[in-house]
């Protein structure tokens, strides 16, 4: 504590006081017994003084040390035992700083984590289309190649590159969104424009495999980035198709309402496992009955896509009420108009 510039200026400036006065009361010529008085008050004072900083200047050590520790990565720090005034008000507010950083420190590890399991996901799907494509490249490269199995070979590698750019570009998609740096052009428009958009690709499938489209509900306005919705809507659609067999049918239902525009997609398919409905969402995820190909992208961009712009998706099986059998798979896409 002597060490402390503050309290080495007080205790002068005390000590010198001290002087200054005995020598006051000695030059009035003051009464022994009231200059002893005085003098012993004064240095009560100084005595009560010193203590007082002293208590305080441990108390400021030992949040000074508990600072230290913190800095040290020991998480059991408690700071609500300093209980004096100013310094109380000081361990509170560290303890916040503390505990904020703690949590940082906490997400920034998750992200860690995250980061180093999705690098493990991409490479894993990576992996299986450039395998593929080194065995059709060293079949390629053989002079006893017929033509026609030639032209096999290399429309699957046409069909490995196409795989692989989807992935890399939802991907990308994917971590604008994450990362809030994807632009939403959000702008009115028209549900039917939606639909109508988000099923182009599709209509020659649907036409080779039969699949009949039911399109139900209004025509109404709302607000959402044109380009964006396609994307999930679309990614939607093509996953009631890879699962609904060739006779089929999909259905889209729009509606809404002064909370929220809703579109129902459904299908006639297999319907999904209960036990994957929880997690058909995320990243890279397959479920039991997931086609071959699947990749587990798509669900999940969709979702990035729907949440971005204040909405909601559920997945859900369509059951007979009779039978309990299951008759498809419904996807519940809610945009509401106010923050939920």
């Amino acid at each position: 504590m002597i060490r402390n510039k503050e309290f080495r200026i007080l205790l002068l400036c005390n000590s010198l006081a001290f002087v200054l006065i005995t020598m006051l009361l000695l030059a009035f010529e003051v009464n022994k017994k009231a200059l002893a008085l005085i003098l012993g008050i004064l240095l009560i004072l100084d005595i009560v003084t010193y203590f007082y900083e002293k208590r305080r200047y441990r108390e400021i050590a030992k949040l000074s040390e508990m600072i230290g520790k913190v800095l040290n990565g020991d998480d059991g720090i408690d700071f609500t035992s300093c209980n004096e005034g100013e310094l109380a008000i000081l361990s509170s507010e560290i303890s916040k700083m503390t505990s904020n950083l703690r949590d940082k420190s906490n997400k920034l590890l998750e992200d860690k984590v995250e980061l180093a399991n999705s690098i493990y996901d991409i490479s894993h799907q990576l992996r299986t289309p450039l395998t593929s494509m080194n065995i059709v490249t060293d079949m390629l490269s053989s002079d006893d190649l017929i033509e026609e199995k030639r032209h096999e070979h290399v429309r699957e590698l046409k069909s490995s590159l196409k795989r692989i750019d989807w992935l890399i570009e939802s991907l990308l998609k994917i971590s604008k969104i994450d990362a809030k740096t994807a632009k939403f052009e959000i702008k009115e428009i028209k549900m039917s424009d939606l639909i109508k958009k988000s099923l182009e690709d599709f209509r020659i499938v649907m036409e080779l495999k039969d699949i009949s489209l039911d399109l139900k509900g209004e025509d109404f306005n709302l607000e959402l980035d044109m380009e964006w919705s396609v994307e999930a809507i679309a990614n939607l659609i093509k996953n009631c198709l890879e699962h609904t067999k060739p006779g089929g049918s999909l259905s889209i239902e729009t509606s809404d309402n002064a909370i929220y525009s809703q579109i129902l997609v459904k299908d006639s398919g297999e319907g999904f496992v209960k036990k994957d409905i929880p997690y058909l969402f995320d990243r890279f995820y397959k479920g039991e009955n997931a086609s071959k190909n699947s990749i587990g992208i798509g669900l999940a961009l969709a979702r990035s896509v729907i949440v971005a712009q204040n909405g909601t998706i559920q997945a859900s099986n369509i059951y007979n009420h009779e039978t309990g059998e299951v008759l498809g798979a419904c996807f519940d896409v809610r945009f509401y108009k106010s923050v939920v």
